[in-house]
């Protein structure tokens, strides 16, 4: 699943490790989420979304085949 991690973070001048305290997750979690690595749990995306102000579906993308038929 594709995501707009790293431009947004990126937008708004955040490191891995802020972002990563900013939502209680480690900064090696954030790389591992923007390098595609690790699929966040649920509550972990819409932590994300929420903190960035916008739609989980504006972060995440899925590919076909990311999602059941």
């Amino acid at each position: 699943m594709k995501n707009a991690l790293r431009e947004l973070r990126a937008q708004r001048g955040l490191s891995q490790g802020a972002l990563g305290k900013a939502v209680g997750v480690s900064r090696q979690t954030i790389n591992a989420i923007e390098t595609g690595r690790y699929q966040p749990s649920l509550p972990l995306a819409f932590g994300l979304a929420r903190h960035f102000g916008i739609a989980i579906e504006e972060l995440f993308h899925p590919e076909p085949g990311d999602l059941p038929a």
